[in-house]
């Protein structure tokens, strides 16, 4: 991984309580969230804090679309049980995956060309990754048990 993307990844790992908070909050008046505004708070936070916490786990090379379509698939089971809609869990993701870009672009990291495209090589590796969570969610979510 390049120096800034490496950069930019510990960012999001640094700042995951901060960005778990911020997640909290706009999923808790989302209009497109509605079950997450009654929805236990602390399974919330922890499950955004483990997503944004090993957010290197996530951009690694060493994870693969098998690894992603294991985890979400079983995911999006689990959230069609607990009674979500799939347009919520989607719309979550989304808030997810917003939130690091919001961080990365008000980092003051990106001064040069160079600097720019390496966090876009990031961005896109992310957007890649929740692409990927969202379908396979999707999926999951779809499966009759």
């Amino acid at each position: 991984m390049k120096v800034l993307s490496r950069k930019l990844v510990e960012l999001v790992e640094h700042n995951a309580g901060t960005l778990t908070k911020r997640w909290l909050a706009d999923v808790k008046k989302h209009p497109g969230t509605k079950t997450y505004h009654t929805y236990d708070e602390k399974k919330l936070y922890q499950r955004a804090f483990t997503v944004y916490s090993q957010f290197d786990k996530w951009m690694s090379n060493e994870t693969t679309k098998k690894d992603i379509e294991n985890i979400y698939t079983a995911l999006g089971k689990q959230r069609q049980q607990e009674g979500f809609a799939l347009s919520e869990v989607i719309q979550a993701l989304i808030i997810t995956r917003r939130h690091i870009w919001l961080l990365v672009r008000s980092a003051g990291l990106l001064d040069t060309a160079l600097d720019l495209h390496q966090a876009i090589d990031l961005i896109n590796r992310s957007v890649l990754f929740f692409d990927r969570a969202i379908y396979f969610t999707a999926l999951g979510f779809e499966t009759k048990n």
